[in-house]
């Protein structure tokens, strides 16, 4: 019994401190950290050359979807791109000062120019879409924002769900029966939105 209570002690003190280290994350830590990130992701309309999309926005995303990204990109469980040589050997506390300062480091909200696809059709295919991709930092939610992300950068993602590249049943599930046009009438659906921005 006084091992279970000790055990439950120790568990008790552990979620403390890391709360507490979560608490005191020092702001210039995050931002220091990203410099090796602002070429991409502070550069306007910055291209990624094969396959060409543009870099994505991530200026006020969701920092818990940042880590978990940066996470994925350092173990490997998202393609290998250039994101891994800058994810491969981040601390997690490292990785939670990046996506904090990301969070709260947003230029101001902006649509996305993108040329392809139909915005209005893209609002019905998008409607089982809006029940997770919210655009409000404080209504609790766990998946990535859409509004206002590169259009490009949108319909690669979701190309990469339907293809398996990137891994999850879910999204697979929601993306799988849709046609290249209606991935790109989504995306431009989003991208018509004021949402993300570059990071300042």
């Amino acid at each position: 019994m006084k091992q279970i209570i000790m055990l439950l002690v120790i568990g008790f003190l552990s979620a403390v401190s890391t709360q507490s280290q979560a608490k005191r994350l020092d702001p210039s830590a995050g931002k220091d950290a990203f410099e090796t990130c602002r070429g991409c992701h502070s550069t306007h309309n910055y291209s990624n050359v094969a396959p060409v999309y543009y870099v994505p926005k991530i200026g006020g995303q969701r920092k818990g979807y940042v880590a978990s990204a940066l996470t994925a990109y350092k173990h490997e469980n998202r393609a290998r791109t250039s994101m891994l040589p800058n994810a491969y050997n981040l601390t997690e506390q490292m990785t939670a000062a990046i996506a904090q300062y990301v969070e709260e480091s947003a230029g101001s909200k902006s649509k996305a120019s993108y040329r392809e696809g139909d915005a209005k059709k893209g609002e019905k295919l998008a409607e089982s879409c809006l029940g997770c991709h919210t655009k409000d930092l404080d209504d609790g939610m766990t998946a990535p924002i859409l509004a206002g992300q590169h259009g490009n950068y949108l319909v690669k993602v979701m190309k990469d769900y339907q293809s398996g590249v990137r891994k999850d049943p879910v999204m697979k599930s929601m993306v799988g029966a849709f046609s290249e046009d209606d991935l790109k009438d989504i995306a431009a659906y989003f991208a018509n939105m004021k949402g993300l921005s570059i990071v300042k």
